[in-house]
């Protein structure tokens, strides 16, 4: 259980959710094992945020365990995440996806985009993930923001820190994403009043980082953003209307010392402490400044 979590599911606005998924991994597996690392090693951190003056405390969160995967089979895989997602958007909880790879973002952005039909996703990643397939494979890790742009439209998605992609990928995003290659602070900042209070979805995938920084995950990309800037984006999350968040793409076996699951929990953290406010009283004073 994540650290700070309350016990009762009724009340909690918030919902830490695992998705253990592992099956279209191309280069190094072993993502399945990230939500539980997480929790784990939450243990270690502190509930206060000394960046936000905030403590877990104070947020009606919930953790809700890891969902049942079925490893090798995607389509049941998706489903069921699809399922948990459905259920817990309509009890009118914001979920907090932890993967496993980054396929499973696609079923949670169907869902919130079902129900939000202005829905914006904002996608910070190393890789452009706009391949039409990869291996022959239409679902896969390496294609599911193409497949967001088919659900969401490529008006509304937003990309910063890419990095990595084919010539195809890279043409494609400048051409018709908000395509932000290799930086995430300027443009996210840039962002904030065209974004407004449109519902958001934010994906992270932690290869955003410099493997300096995170070297726990399947594709390392060198050159990549600092920790701090990372940390430092998502408290901008505050001053949007943050719908649902995912961070994928952690591998526990990859990891040293648990430098990138460490990293990922502390940005859970923050993250649930950032956009708690924005749920139930407004925008953070914090965040005005950015209005």
């Amino acid at each position: 259980m994540f650290i700070g979590s309350n016990t009762d599911w009724e009340e909690a606005r918030l919902a830490i959710i695992g998705a253990p998924m592992d099956c279209t991994t191309s280069f190094r597996p072993g993502t399945r094992f990230g939500p539980g690392r997480v929790r784990e090693v939450s243990e270690g951190l502190e509930e206060y945020s000394p960046y936000l003056d905030r403590s877990l405390k104070d947020v009606a969160f919930y953790d809700v365990g890891d969902i049942s995967v079925v490893f090798g089979d995607v389509d049941t895989t998706l489903a069921r995440v699809r399922d948990v997602l459905e259920e817990t958007v309509e009890l009118g909880k914001i979920p907090v996806l932890i993967g496993g790879e980054h396929l499973v973002s696609l079923p949670a952005i169907e869902v919130l985009a079902d129900r939000y039909e202005e829905l914006k996703v904002l996608q910070f990643d190393a890789h452009a993930d706009l391949r039409d397939e990869y291996l022959g494979q239409r679902l896969s890790h390496a294609t599911v923001m193409r497949r967001v742009v088919e659900r969401v439209g490529a008006e509304n998605l937003y990309q910063f820190g890419i990095r990595s992609g084919t010539a195809e990928e890279f043409y494609f995003g400048h051409a018709k994403t908000h395509f932000h290659p290799d930086t995430i602070l300027e443009p996210l900042r840039d962002s904030l009043t065209e974004l407004g209070k449109d519902p958001i979805y934010v994906t992270i995938d932690i290869d955003v980082v410099d493997p300096a920084f995170a070297p726990g995950t399947g594709n390392p990309e060198p050159a990549g953003c600092t920790s701090r800037e990372l940390m430092e984006a998502v408290h901008l999350f505050g001053c949007l209307n943050v719908v649902g968040v995912d961070i994928v793409e952690l591998s526990p076996p990859l990891d040293h010392a648990d430098i990138t699951a460490i990293l990922v929990a502390k940005l859970v953290r923050e993250i649930l402490l950032g956009i708690w406010p924005k749920q139930v009283a407004g925008l953070p004073q914090a965040a005005q400044k950015y209005r």
